[in-house]
């Protein structure tokens, strides 16, 4: 690292679980943030003024004037600009040194499955459980560790699957697919401003953590805000030996 670059992470690298060390692996490592709502844009401001090497930000839409209330990458004049646009300037801008990749796309098929394989951590910070499934298995697929998140009304819920690890859970061992898990929207349901805010650093502090080597991820652990009560709950999630997905994978690798 240059002499800016010591600077302006000074107060990572006086941390002794990242110092030096840790710092230049955060410099080497990609990070693929799947949503630039309301989880991706804290994800990626805290992933960018970290120093993470590359982040690669996917979402196809546009801002809108309902997305202001919580989408911190955005301003009035963003409105109309595409998502990942906008966000890439304001990166850009706070943190000159990091390389940001804008996908205006739905990421998906030999797509998803190229960006995943590239990335060395994969932050969920979609709405739907059709993407969230496609980048849990891709994650599976590639054995690269998963941050997911999620935000509706006053409810917050963060999770890590490290896939890395053959004992690990993964998403579907969670919420299966195909399941009677009810899809709900921001757009219809509502959601408190500060929760994704919350959400989202939560995210990119266990992806930080997972590139730096730095303290423990919750791997296998659902943690449940309740923000109208400011209560944390944690549920422990284990790997479903019946899982679609994950012990799938597991069986065609012991073949």
């Amino acid at each position: 690292m240059n002499d800016e670059q010591l600077l302006r992470y000074s107060r990572h690298i006086l941390l002794p679980e990242i110092g030096v060390e840790g710092q230049e692996r955060l410099r080497a490592a990609g990070a693929l943030v799947v949503g630039a709502g309301g989880l991706g844009c804290p994800a990626a401001l805290y992933l960018a003024s970290s120093g993470i090497g590359r982040i690669t930000l996917a979402d196809p839409d546009k801002v809108d004037l309902t997305n202001l209330q919580r989408q911190i990458l955005y301003r009035t004049d963003s409105i109309g600009v595409r998502k990942v646009d906008a966000a890439a300037a304001t990166l850009a801008a706070l943190n000159p040194m990091v390389e940001i990749v804008p996908l205006a796309e739905r990421l998906e098929g030999d797509a998803l499955e190229r960006r995943v394989a590239a990335a060395d951590v994969v932050l969920d910070c979609s709405d739907n459980f059709g993407t969230r499934h496609a980048v849990n298995r891709a994650c599976v697929r590639h054995a690269k560790p998963l941050v997911s998140g999620a935000a509706i009304r006053f409810d917050g819920q963060v999770a890590v699957f490290d896939l890395r690890k053959p004992e690990a859970p993964c998403y579907a061992c969670l919420f299966p697919e195909g399941g009677e898990t009810e899809e709900l929207r921001c757009a219809v349901m509502g959601v408190f401003a500060p929760l994704t805010g919350m959400i989202g650093a939560m995210q990119a502090m266990e992806a930080i953590k997972i590139l730096s080597g730095a303290g423990e991820a919750p791997n296998g652990r659902l943690l449940m805000l309740d923000a109208r009560t400011s209560e944390w709950r944690s549920v422990r999630v284990s790997k479903d030996a019946d899982c679609a997905v994950c012990a799938a994978a597991t069986a065609q690798v012991s073949r």
